[in-house]
This record gives structure tokens, C-alpha cells and sequence, in this order.
């Protein structure tokens, strides 16, 4: 089979939506969220407003709530089959795809409209940075320039903290990440105890496992989510990022990145091309972008970050 019949027998997995018919599936939907809100989850370069939360978010978040409630009483039912007590676990959800693709903001965005679904879940938020092995031992393994690809995650953390979230586990814990020190934080950590839905966000959340005996991280997911948009758009987007990042927090003298804060515009420019060819680039060609057909659901962005047309997964 060539590699243009696979792709298209991967397509064929999917059911096709274009943003006006997938807007159409929220009609009626109150928004629950103010245009302040929606300004406060907009992470840097993305354009989100009240129109693609009402076209875009409502809908995806109103297929979120009919998987979880599915979910939830398949597991109920299968334990009155079995004679057991229910005990439903945490519906988890992963958002995957690029660095500055937008699946930050897509991520906090998703936990504000879940959280409002009726009954006020909990909804818990958790990002696969805190997975990485801090930067003394990425030294050790000389993976330091590495840093996000496969190998620079602590994957059995990630599955075991996973297992205990899908388990029932009365709490889950998780290292917490820095972005100011670039680093994970020893004296920190992100606690977890049983909420309704956890939403994992993250470069390789959907990547398979490193062998066939071990368990992959998105066999614990209910539902996952890959952000994709046209490759020399995403790295306009993460030039444009580390540029604003330059003005703001790199001129924190706590910053990692605060020598970049001195750069002019070109060399900042430079700077941001060598990390996007050199790591970020070679790291979504090989490993990030191969795992969207694994997904539940894909969002395609077009060039001003707007979801232009969703694919859903058939079941």
C-alpha cells in the first residue's frame, strides 16, 4: 500500500465536519463564559474570542459530556453485571499536537466549559511537563538539547500517575514544571484527588509505547484531542511567541531565558528559527505529528488559529 492509499484509509476512519455544520451542533447552548474569561484563557498569538468558543468549544464540549455520561453508565452497568458496587473513575481526556499549535489554551479552555456542565464537576488540569526529568539529569543523559521529545519524559511516572487517576486512587500526584526556571520544581507538586474529569495536555500524550510489553499512556484515555495546523503556520506562531516572550517573561531575572531578553529583533528572530529547525520541527515531524490518527478527535487551525474543520473518529 502506498503511502497516499494509508493516508487515505486512515481519513476513512474519520467523519469530516466543517466549521459551519460543527457550529450548528451548540445551537441554543448559552455560553457560559464572558468575553473577559475568554481573554484571561487566550495564551500568547491565539486569537480565540466569544464566535470560536460558541462555534467551536460549545459543541466539542457537548460532545465531551455525552461521551463522559456514556462512560459513566456503561461503568455502572458493567459493575451491576458483574455484582460489584460502582466505582467510577475520572473521565480523562488528552489534548495533543505541536508546541504553539494552541493546545495550552484549548486545554484551559476545556476545563472552564467542563467544569460548568450540570451537576458543577471537577475538572483537573494537568500538563505532561511535569513528566520531563529535570534538567540535571537530561545533562546526565547528554538529551539536554532533546528536551520534549519521547526520551526526555519520565514515561513510567506519566503511566503510573495515570493508572492511579484511572484506578480511583484517592489522590494522584504529579511533579510540577516551571516555565520561568525551565524546570521541574523538587520542593513542588500538583495533587489530584478524584475529580470527575482530568484533562491531560501535551506534546506525546498519544505516542505508542516503547515496546510491546509495556502499557502506552493513551490506553488510559476516554477521549483525546489532536490540534493540527499547516507546519510554516505553527512556526510563524512560535516565532511571533518567543518574540512577545522576549519583551515579557525572559525579563525576568529568575527567568531561564532572560540572556534572550537582550537580543535584537533579528537576532531574536534567529534564535527562534534555530530552536523551531533544530528541535521543535524535527521533533513534530517525527514523533507528534505520526500520532494524530490516534486521536478521538482532530482540529484543524487555519492560519489565524481558528478551527476550520473538525474530523470526528467513527465508532
Amino acid at each position: 500500500m502506498s503511502t497516499e492509499d494509508a493516508t487515505l484509509a486512515v481519513d476513512s476512519l474519520y467523519r469530516e465536519v466543517d466549521r459551519s455544520e460543527w457550529a450548528r451542533l451548540a445551537a441554543g447552548i448559552p455560553n457560559p463564559l464572558s468575553e473577559t474569561e475568554v481573554v484571561q484563557l487566550r495564551g500568547i498569538g491565539d486569537r480565540l474570542d466569544l464566535a470560536e468558543v460558541r462555534e467551536v468549544y460549545l459543541p466539542l464540549s457537548r460532545l465531551l459530556s455525552t461521551y463522559a455520561e456514556n462512560t459513566k453508565r456503561l461503568g455502572a452497568e458493567t459493575a451491576d453485571f458483574l455484582g460489584e458496587p460502582d466505582s467510577t473513575t475520572p473521565f480523562v481526556v488528552a489534548v495533543a499536537g505541536s508546541v504553539a499549535v494552541g493546545k495550552s489554551t484549548i486545554a484551559r479552555l476545556l476545563r472552564e466549559l467542563m467544569s460548568r456542565w450540570p451537576g458543577t464537576p471537577r475538572v483537573e488540569l494537568v500538563t505532561t511537563d511535569g513528566f520531563l526529568y529535570p534538567n540535571a539529569e537530561l545533562e546526565r543523559r547528554g538529551i539536554m538539547d532533546r528536551k520534549g521529545f519521547p526520551e526526555s519524559y519520565d514515561r513510567r511516572a506519566l503511566v503510573r500517575f495515570l493508572m492511579d487517576v484511572k484506578s480511583g486512587a484517592p489522590e494522584a500526584r504529579a511533579p510540577f514544571y516551571s516555565h520561568v526556571r525551565y524546570d521541574i520544581m523538587p520542593d513542588a507538586q500538583v495533587t489530584v484527588r478524584r475529580p470527575d474529569v482530568v484533562i491531560v495536555e501535551g506534546l506525546n500524550v498519544l505516542s505508542p509505547p516503547p515496546s510491546p510489553n509495556d502499557v502506552a499512556v493513551s490506553e488510559l484515555f476516554d477521549f483525546s484531542i489532536y490540534v493540527d495546523a499547516d507546519v510554516d503556520d505553527i512556526a510563524s506562531w512560535f516565532v511571533s511567541r518567543f518574540l512577545t516572550l522576549r519583551q515579557s517573561a525572559f525579563n525576568n531575572p529568575n527567568s531561564f531565558f532572560t540572556n534572550f531578553a537582550r537580543l535584537s529583533d533579528d537576532e531574536a528572530v534567529d534564535a527562534a528559527l534555530g530552536f523551531w529547525n533544530d528541535i521543535n520541527l524535527p521533533n513534530l515531524r517525527e514523533n507528534v505529528e505520526p500520532t494524530m490518527h490516534r486521536a478521538t478527535l482532530i482540529l484543524k487551525k487555519d492560519a489565524d488559529h481558528s478551527v476550520e474543520r473538525v474530523q470526528l473518529r467513527k465508532l
